[in-house]
């Protein structure tokens, strides 16, 4: 099964990769060239700092072309499931104790980013909310337990 990517997240991962290809591979292999220029090899910090760099970003560079390749690209704004939590969906949950709410888009493991309220299609949260609706409690296991949180909102805006 090829694993689902947003439009956005496949979009923010081919900037990456356009970034890399065009900036950061040409300043690492300056910086080789400059580094090589100062003489001897095996006591040149700089030239085996600037290698490591140069590995990393050509095993990312493999990474984002082999996961772009491989994804299913889907428009989330295109999606018409109503208030059901699938693929792609924002949803908006209010802990049942709290009442305090949290947004996340369930998206790609490869897009997922916390930060940015971008929760991975495998995490235990998505796979709680994944085929309710909109008014449904889901319970959540957390580190500190189970929490009982329910949906307040869901939309497929994108």
């Amino acid at each position: 099964m090829r694993p689902p990517m947003t439009m956005a997240g496949a979009q923010r991962l081919r900037a990456e990769l356009e970034e890399l290809k065009s900036v950061k591979r040409p300043a690492v292999i300056n910086a080789i060239a400059e580094a090589r220029a100062h003489g001897d090899l095996k006591e040149n910090a700089e030239y085996h700092a600037a290698r490591e760099q140069q590995g990393f970003i050509e095993g990312r560079i493999k990474q984002l072309e082999g996961e772009l390749s491989h994804a299913d690209v889907i428009d989330v704004a295109r999606l018409d499931a109503g208030d059901k939590v699938v693929f792609g969906a924002t949803v908006t949950i209010a802990d049942v104790e709290t009442d305090e709410e949290k947004r996340y888009q369930i998206v790609g493991d490869l897009e997922a980013d916390i930060k940015l309220g971008l929760i991975a299609i495998s995490s235990p949260v998505a796979r709680a909310l994944i085929g309710k609706h909109e008014g449904d409690s889901v319970t959540i296991e957390a580190p500190a337990g189970a929490r009982e949180f329910e949906i307040v909102d869901v939309s497929y805006g994108g």
